[in-house]
């Protein structure tokens, strides 16, 4: 066994290593970049060594550095994490080389499964089932669709190095195959270097289900169950689940057989992924192998009670695998949601800057520790309160995993987990993701990767978040004023006849767009618990919350709640399974004032291009006094490996440029004024 290694990462991944790696009795190094100078997974190694500025290409993509960092330091292995060199084959066999272990596949391993049209060819001769398809080079827009039509519309067109949903079209008619070739040769030359496109049949209704896979350097291979991972956005998981909900048993073990015939035939010694697309009748198609740990991989940490990191460490070292197939668990349903950085009431974009409040759910499971009898609540995570989100790496904050008996349980653990988590400073992924699992389609089990698209066709709106009982957020912001209320009465030294007196008729006024208010009467008392009747209900809460905290939980007419409440001045935000009102708590004189009082509309900014996240302004490209047409380009913001192309939406002449290349920029900051 290794005495030392190196970590060639950063964030969660990073961390999640460095935690099994403790486990086992050895000692860690982190590298990290100018922007990580007091990142967590910095502080939890045992040591760290700079290697360059912030930009990944400067620092984390630099083979040299982290080779030198590994020789430096006597590192005996190093483990890539996801993302950056991971599936590098380049980087694997250079560290080889030079005598540092891999902690992951071989390179041949890397190079064969890393080459989309290779990887075909090779399932096919390891009689894995593929979709139909050309795999050779095309070589013009006429050709792809000829070979469009001998396949049979609709047909799926993609690069050979893509990932990440570049260079990638649907085609279901010959004009839309011959623009969607040429799309995707220029993408893919663009972003990769490499304009090798090819086609194949495009899976109706399709579910992404993927095969964690173990192999070690003595010839033993096993899979670890299944991972459905088709509640996607833009090509990205945003929710993954083990097992599916979806296929059969028969369909299950057939997978997880060619999932292995596949690793065997590339001797493939590590952990993957095969990936696999799954049409409405349980048919299944190869789709690429992922050779390196995943994102999701606690899903099935959870489910098996096996530490995949540690199997990769030990498969390095040399060990054997210490389980057969038919010893590998299968134990309740683990759910997990990426928590990212991004505002999903904006278009998603990425939300950067200050953690000024980050806590997570109370955490009953932990990464490297055995899983609790009944399941529990996991957080993988990178950052901490107080830190930055940088905006040069990908957006997550952390990542959040709950295990129960059932699916039906998990899904309850995971709502009151998200309930929990209380993120302040940047916007996050949470609401959206309380929607979808409060959607009837999710709980049933009745999705596909066009899940998203179909349901949020017109983006994420706070209207299409679900809630059983909406009055319960405005009676939680009733009962809390209360408490406020009580506490201003029992300050000592009042003046005699005016002291704080509290009735026990109220309004809730719950903010609306435009200063369209809905008011709310209720009625506060005390008996035991706070009792409020809101429209003809009463909800008995009892809170566990203090005063300046924001998590608070209870039960609520004897039913266990978690909800998150906040005093904004005279406001309370109250957020509960992805709803969040402002409201405002008066008497009802106040409110009937209020209704008459005049709306002040916010400043006409129409005549100015805002900045719609914070990010680096990589370029302007107008000037003072230039005639700008709708639709052309004005700027270039950067942010979280996005690019966001900043166009005119009409006719106009550009009066100034109020801000300079190369400026990191917030939300809605004014970049060019119109005349």
């Amino acid at each position: 066994m290794f005495d030392k290694i190196l970590i060639a990462n950063r964030g969660e991944i990073a961390c999640r290593v460095i935690k099994t790696a403790k486990k086992l009795g050895i000692a860690t190094v982190a590298v990290y970049s100018e922007a990580d100078r007091d990142a967590r997974h910095v502080s939890l190694a045992d040591e760290a060594v700079f290697i360059g500025a912030a930009p990944s290409r400067e620092s984390y993509l630099v083979a040299d550095k982290i080779i030198a960092a590994a020789r430096a330091t006597g590192a005996q292995a190093i483990h890539p994490g996801y993302g950056f060199l991971s599936e590098n084959e380049d980087f694997a066999r250079r560290v080889e080389e030079e005598g540092i272990t891999f902690i992951g596949p071989k390179h041949h391993s890397i190079a064969a499964m890393g080459d989309k049209i290779a990887s075909k060819k090779l399932a096919n001769e390891a009689r894995v089932s593929t979709i139909p398809g050309y795999n050779d080079v095309i070589e013009s827009p006429e050709q792809a669709v000829e070979i469009a039509r001998g396949i049979g519309y609709p047909v799926m067109i993609k690069a050979s190095a893509g990932g990440g949903g570049k260079g990638l079209r649907v085609a279901f008619n010959d004009q839309e195959a011959f623009d969607g070739f040429s799309s995707c040769r220029n993408e893919a030359r663009n972003s990769f270097g490499d304009d090798r496109v090819f086609i194949e049949k495009f899976v109706e209704q399709p579910r992404h289900i993927e095969i964690q896979v173990l192999g070690d350097a003595h010839g033993n291979v096993v899979y670890l169950w299944e991972r459905e991972c088709s509640i996607q956005r833009r090509h990205q998981k945003v929710i993954e689940e083990a097992p599916s909900p979806f296929i059969s048993e028969a369909t299950r073990r057939a997978m997880g057989e060619q999932a292995v015939a596949l690793a065997r035939a590339v001797n493939y010694q590590s952990a993957g992924t095969v990936e696999f697309v799954v049409g409405s009748d349980q048919r299944f198609y190869f789709l690429e192998m992922n050779t390196r740990l995943q994102v999701e991989h606690p899903v099935t940490e959870s489910i098996t009670g096996i530490d995949l990191v540690e199997q990769m460490i030990r498969v390095a070292a040399g060990e054997k695998l210490p389980f057969t197939q038919e010893q590998i668990p299968r134990r309740g349903w683990a759910i997990e949601c990426r928590i990212n950085a991004e505002d999903p009431f904006r278009g998603f974009l990425p939300s950067t800057g200050r953690l000024v409040r980050y806590q997570p759910p109370a955490q009953t499971m932990e990464a490297a520790l055995p899983v609790p009898e009944g399941g529990g609540v996991r957080v993988d995570t990178g950052v901490y309160e107080g830190g930055e989100i940088p905006m040069y790496y990908d957006s997550m904050i952390a990542k959040l995993i709950v295990h129960g008996v059932d699916r039906t349980d998990a899904i309850r653990k995971m709502r009151e987990a998200l309930n929990g988590f209380v993120i302040r400073g940047v916007s996050s992924s949470i609401p959206f993701q309380a929607a979808l699992l409060a959607h009837p389609k999710f709980v049933a089990g009745d999705f596909n990767t066009g899940f998203i698209a179909e349901n949020y066709a017109k983006g994420f709106r706070a209207e299409d978040v679900p809630h059983d009982d909406p009055d319960f957020l405005v009676a939680l912001a009733a009962g809390v004023y209360r408490r406020y209320r009580d506490r201003a009465a029992g300050i000592s030294g009042q003046l005699a006849g005016h002291g704080v007196r509290i009735g026990t008729d109220f309004v809730v006024v719950v903010r609306g767009e435009g200063g369209a208010h809905r008011h709310v009467p209720v009625k506060v008392t005390l008996n035991g618990a706070t009792h409020v009747s809101v429209n003809g209900r009463d909800y008995a809460i009892a809170k566990d919350w203090s005063f300046g905290t924001i998590r608070a939980t209870g039960t609520c007419n004897g039913l266990h709640f978690t909800a998150q409440v906040e005093r904004q001045g005279l406001w309370y935000r109250v957020e509960h399974n992805g709803r969040r009102i402002e409201a405002m708590v008066m008497s009802a004189r106040a409110s009937e004032l209020l209704r008459v009082m005049p709306f002040k509309a916010p400043a006409d900014m129409s005549k100015f291009l805002l900045s719609p996240m914070p990010g680096l302004l990589v370029d302007v490209a107008v000037q003072p006094g230039q005639q700008v047409q709708a639709g052309e380009r004005l700027a270039v913001i950067e942010a979280m490996k996005m690019e966001n192309i900043l166009t005119a939406t009409q006719d106009g002449v550009v009066k100034q440029v109020l801000a300079t290349k190369g400026e990191s920029l917030a939300v809605d900051q004014p970049i060019i004024a119109f005349a």
